[in-house]
């Protein structure tokens, strides 16, 4: 087939296109030559003609970097290829995958499934790629090679600038994902703020930040919506369109050069869509570089962009004949002859078609393709695309924004009308049943320790149940964030764990007002505030018990089934239902958290030579010398108040680490 006229019939063509201001805005040149559907009209995007004659440099028509400009960012991709391992699912099912895949992975040998299969591409500064094809060809893997957020298992040659991806870049690329990832109890104006304080540069002064987000909202139409919350599954929000404005907000908050969009019209109408391709539009005339993935477009957004990149089954395809119909290029197109003659089989017609377009684009688009990757960029633009910004704030700086939106975004939480009921209804359901309970003698004794291992067992659970599906509820808000190098991630752990500690020590030191004084405890200040610092020191460590295992699962549901299986552990080697375990399983005993902290509970609220049973035929005894206190010496100082806090300690740089771990092995 034959490519065109000459290079003189193109650069007519350029000046002719370069005339005609109407739309369709899709960069593409009609240069006469045969259509891979028939003999019609051949679109060739701009950036191959643009640099046909070579050695022009590609940073001369685009903006300089400054004030009002983002840093230009020319992007090349060359043979990207990536596959994914496939994951066991039984001997029947790997033969299976194995005898379909092998042949295509060869050395392999049907481990992995290819996704992408040598895509070529590039983008300028000012332009917009819509990536389209159909669901699994590959767009949005695709989108998170170029963006560096998949680098295993990856392959190819992928420049920004002509410089390989680097740290220095995450600063400088925005990646709105397709399921719009923000915290549903905040509003629009704080969601922007928070962000704004957290990722702006520190020497920008607060009104100047504030300046900068009340510009971006008006924008992107975001005003009037300001005050009302994100929401959610369980929170009534914004609508899907706002919400996914809001998430382009969030990331051209801080001027990225590049911008990825994953789907960023789906589940939106259709005047949503063209509003917000018009938004793409703008921020590109602004200097910026945006990759878009796309499904169904209509035809006026599709003449919006300025690059089509069309991919099947993982490889690039021919789309010159979707471009004709785009542009109402209909004249003289027909089945070519290729397909005409190849020999019809219904089962494997659309297959045959496929890989005719990928052959057809292999031949004819690639290699003028290939040819802009031989243009390098400035020097001064290869400099600056590796100047790594430092963190833009101080540990203390971040810990108090963030602590303020940790706090605003889980005060709901911390306030709960039903928590506050549990809590105040449970203590006044064990106040009247041990109403004024005393010592008297050893049925009594026994119900008022009974009571006590209880209340270690309610506040146990509560505090761990409360802190074990944090992490994996925040980990999609948590992988996202600091992808982006938001904060540090001992700052958000610290936050995290101090903010949560509220509920912590609210709701206990309520429950105890109540049940110490009903139950008739020991009356006096110094036990009764003994008493609630155990209790709270039982709590304390339970949440770090919580939070170290959901950041070991980061799984809803696995940490729902760990916290359970925690749960009864500590309570079965407590100290109550088992007081004399054989030798062989006493060692868990000392893991125990609870048992520390029941002896604890009980030393402060007993002495060791106060009596009872004084009406018995036998008279007075110590309450040393009951069943109850056989395993406890009442007078042995309280060393458990130590070990509870080393406890706590320990289980809180072991979260951090194992956060840190597993965080750092997430995809987004």
């Amino acid at each position: 087939m034959e490519m065109g006229t000459g290079e003189e019939d193109i650069e007519n063509n350029v000046a002719m296109s370069i005339a005609m201001s109407s739309p369709p805005r899709i960069n593409s040149l009609h240069i006469s030559g045969s259509n891979a559907f028939g003999h019609g009209m051949e679109l060739i995007p701009p950036s191959y003609v643009r640099n046909r004659h070579s050695e022009i440099n590609i940073a001369d028509d685009v903006p300089k970097p400054d004030s009002n400009h983002p840093l230009p960012i020319y992007l090349k991709f060359e043979d990207v290829r990536y596959k994914a391992k496939l994951a066991s699912r039984g001997k029947n099912a790997v033969k299976a995958v194995v005898s379909k895949v092998s042949l295509q992975l060869g050395e392999d040998e049907g481990r992995y499934k290819h996704i992408l299969k040598g895509i070529s591409g590039s983008v300028r500064p000012g332009e917009i790629l819509a990536l389209m094809g159909p669901s699994g060809s590959g767009k949005t893997t695709l989108l998170k090679v170029i963006g560096g957020r998949l680098t295993d298992n990856a392959t190819g040659t992928i420049t920004y600038n002509d410089v390989p991806y680097n740290p220095a870049l995450k600063r400088r690329i925005g990646f709105v994902t397709q399921d719009d990832v923000l915290l549903p109890q905040l509003t629009v104006e704080e969601t922007l703020v928070f962000s704004a304080f957290l990722r702006l540069p520190g020497n920008m002064s607060h009104q100047q930040k504030y300046a900068r987000v009340e510009s971006i909202m008006k924008e992107l139409g975001l005003e009037r919506c300001r005050h009302t919350k994100i929401g959610g599954l369980f929170v009534k929000g914004i609508s899907g369109g706002e919400r996914k404005r809001t998430s382009i907000a969030y990331e051209i908050l801080v001027d990225p050069s590049l911008l990825l969009l994953d789907e960023p019209t789906s589940g939106l109408d259709s005047t949503s869509a063209n509003r917000l391709l018009q938004i793409l539009q703008g921020l590109a005339e602004a200097g910026r570089t945006i990759i878009t993935t796309i499904h169904q477009p209509s035809s006026k957004m599709f003449h919006m962009f300025d690059n089509l990149l069309l991919l099947a089954e993982g490889y690039p395809v021919y789309y010159e004949f979707l471009l004709d119909l785009a542009t109402g290029q209909l004249n003289d197109i027909s089945t070519p002859e290729d397909l005409i003659l190849a020999p019809q089989d219904n089962s494997n017609s659309d297959k045959t078609v496929i890989k005719y377009l990928q052959v057809k684009y292999k031949t004819l688009l690639e290699p003028k393709e290939l040819l802009v990757h031989r243009n390098k960029a400035s020097e001064h633009l290869q400099v600056a695309i590796c100047v790594k910004k430092d963190w833009s704030l101080s540990w203390w700086e971040q810990f108090l924004i963030l602590s303020r939106r940790t706090f605003k975004e889980r005060c709901r939480d911390y306030f709960d009308i039903l928590r506050m009921t549990q809590a105040l209804g449970v203590a006044c359901l064990l106040g009247l049943l041990w109403w004024k309970s005393s010592t008297g003698n050893e049925a009594q004794l026994r119900d008022q320790v009974g009571l006590m291992f209880y209340i270690c067992i309610f506040w146990t659970s509560s505090s761990i149940f409360g802190a074990v599906y944090v992490f994996p509820f925040e980990k999609v808000y948590l992988v996202k964030e600091r992808k982006a190098e938001m904060y540090r991630l001992s700052v958000y752990y610290v936050c995290s764990t101090l903010c949560d500690m509220v509920a912590h020590v609210l709701y206990p030191t309520l429950f105890m007002i109540i049940v110490y004084f009903m139950a008739g405890f020991n009356r006096t200040i110094p036990c009764f505030f003994l008493s609630l610092f155990a209790i709270l020191l039982i709590a304390v460590t339970s949440q770090g018990a919580g939070e170290l295992f959901g950041a070991t699962v980061l799984s809803i549901r696995g940490a729902g089934m760990v916290a359970s299986l925690l749960l009864m552990l500590i309570l079965l080697t407590g100290g109550y239902y088992v007081q004399h375990v054989p030798h062989f399983m006493q060692w868990l005993k000392y893991l125990s958290f609870m048992y520390y902290g029941f002896r604890l509970l009980l030393k402060v609220q007993y002495s060791g030579e106060q009596l009872y049973e004084c009406d018995s035929p036998g008279g007075c005894r110590t309450l040393q010398s009951s069943p109850s206190f056989n395993s406890v010496n009442l007078s042995g100082g309280l060393q458990e108040v130590w070990i509870l806090m080393g406890m706590a300690v320990v289980y809180r740089i072991c979260a951090y680490f194992c956060l840190r771990r597993r965080i750092s092995n997430c995809q987004f």
